[in-house]
């Protein structure tokens, strides 16, 4: 933790510039014989030094470098930031020298983790720096800098400030009896606390699902038996050649994806093989997929063919999506028309010509009520980690209720109360393991 890391932070690859970050008690110090400029150990915080990285009496690149004092920095360390210029052989070169000083190479993460053990970030904030890189959307990003600003977090700290001022007021009954300004905590006033905190769990799971389809966006499985135009309806909202598109039936053996952004929120889109019974073993692998996607997709938009007649195939589709998020799409429509639903509830279009794709976006939008998300307070969560954390604290409160019911003493149903608050105390790192960080941290890349 007191040693002094490195790394790359710019992208991999050949570009204008490459930012090679070090951090630690020694950054500056370690860097500092390698600068012919400006003795960094004397410049002030904060502020860009020209000159040359130099080894050996070799120049190895001309740089700009970045000072900035502990503790008003990334870290809460000295950090020192190398602008080399951005080929693959002055910044290796430059990152080489470096590691010759003795500067360890960084871990995954390491420099936001040790943001987090030295108090510059939270767990929650920490978790949504990596959100903010990968963000692919502009929803995306605000929800991410949400998250980074501690608004998220806050909403975490409230509850656990009410479950700890509950836990005092019962340990002050246990261990103080003969108090008497405290608030006797009994089995017929516990319930409304412990409604408060549910209610207040209960919220942040419903906003919840704002910022999950966010920061995940929708799968939309294109299902249908073959030859019915699932590949060509998939290339039409891509707007590209993505899938082999032929007569034949059975052309899609495998899965093909593609995205795209429909009002701020990604759409993944997954072309799937065509669901019928075969003896072909390859063709058998891909429906079988495809019966498995169907069961993981938000979305599944079911293809039929115009001209043809209702087949006991489409049937079958029809009952295993019947509990799901559908759309029925009848392709084909500049053929006489054959297929007969019973319900109006469907599309009909043309994907070589794009007739009735705007219809079936407006038909997703509604669906999952997009055009209300810009709207909405992003200050919400998102991380499947912290929503899992939720659902435990608040099955931990809910078993705390069950007990009330059950008449269990109070200091017992007090151990339920104070794993919820433990597991609230995860999310913002409060409380936490060590294989939590190296999970967590694990995912991000080497310079951040």
């Amino acid at each position: 933790m007191f040693d002094t890391i490195c790394a790359i932070s710019t992208s991999r690859g050949v570009g204008a510039i490459s930012i090679i970050r070090v951090s630690g008690n020694e950054a500056i110090s370690k860097v500092a014989p390698l600068f012919d400029g400006k003795n960094l150990l004397e410049v002030p915080s904060n502020t860009i030094n020209y000159g040359h990285i130099v080894k050996d009496n070799e120049i190895i690149d001309e740089v700009l470098v970045s000072v900035m004092r502990a503790p008003k920095t990334y870290t809460k360390e000295d950090i020192i930031e190398i602008n080399t210029h951005g080929g693959i052989a002055p910044t290796k070169k430059v990152l080489e020298t470096l590691l010759e000083t003795g500067i360890r190479l960084a871990e995954p993460g390491e420099f936001t983790k040790r943001a987090f053990l030295n108090g510059r970030l939270d767990l929650a904030e920490a978790e949504a720096v990596e959100n903010l890189i990968s963000s692919g959307t502009d929803l995306e990003r605000k929800l991410a800098l949400n998250q980074m600003s501690g608004k998220v977090s806050r909403k975490i700290k409230k509850v656990r400030d009410i479950i700890v001022e509950l836990m005092a007021n019962i340990e002050v009954n246990i261990d103080f009896p003969e108090y008497e300004d405290a608030l006797i905590i009994t089995l017929d006033n516990l319930p409304p606390k412990l409604n408060e905190i549910k209610k207040e769990l209960e919220t942040l799971l419903e906003e919840a699902k704002i910022g999950k389809l966010i920061e995940q966006g929708i799968k939309v499985a294109i299902v249908g038996r073959p030859n019915v135009g699932k590949s060509s309806l998939l290339n039409a909202l891509l707007d590209e050649n993505k899938a082999i598109v032929t007569d034949i039936a059975g052309t899609t053996r495998d899965i093909v994806e593609g995205e795209i952004e429909l009002k701020g929120i990604r759409l993944k889109f997954i072309d799937t093989a065509g669901i019928r019974k075969t003896n072909d073993i390859v063709e058998k692998i891909g429906v079988d997929k495809s019966l498995e996607i169907i069961k993981e997709a938000d979305l599944v938009i079911h293809v039929l063919d115009n001209n043809e007649e209702l087949t006991e195939e489409d049937q079958e589709i029809m009952t295993k999506i019947k509990n799901k998020t559908h759309i029925t799409f009848i392709n084909k429509n500049d053929l006489p028309t054959k297929i007969k639903l019973n319900s109006k509830d469907y599309i009909i279009g043309n994907t070589k010509k794009d007739n009735g794709l705007e219809t079936l976006k407006n038909k997703i939008i509604e669906l999952f009520e997009l055009e209300d998300i810009k709207t909405n307070n992003l200050e919400v969560i998102s991380s499947t980690r912290i929503i899992n954390l939720i659902k435990e604290a608040l099955s931990s409160i809910n078993n705390a209720l069950s007990n009330v019911d059950a008449k269990i003493p109070v200091d017992m149903i007090a151990i339920d109360i104070k794993k919820a608050w433990d597991l609230l105390g995860e999310i913002t790192g409060e409380t936490y393991q060590d294989e939590l960080l190296d999970t967590l941290f694990s995912k991000f890349c080497l310079g951040k």
